[in-house]
């Protein structure tokens, strides 16, 4: 199973990424081991997509960093309010 994923950044931002284990990727963002990620530790894990494959999860990836992605994750799947 390949997991999407959504994190919370310290300073409001959402972070998309995928991942074949999540447990092991949460947990080097947490440690400060992801360049893209590091500056804006603690994050917190808001929701996530399980799928098959990594072709899929990597296509997920993508529409979830789009324009119309994005709009549909903070709607379906984040939930909630985003600090700003």
């Amino acid at each position: 199973m390949w997991s999407v994923y959504f994190l919370l950044l310290r300073n409001g931002d959402i972070y998309v990424g995928s991942t074949n284990d999540l447990k092991r990727r949460f947990a080097s963002h947490q440690a400060g081991e992801v360049l893209s990620t590091k500056a804006y530790i603690p994050a917190v894990l808001k929701s996530y997509v399980a799928v098959e494959t990594e072709d899929h999860a990597r296509e997920l990836e993508n529409y979830f960093k789009s324009g119309s992605g994005k709009a549909v994750a903070m709607k379906r799947l984040i939930r909630g309010r985003i600090p700003t």
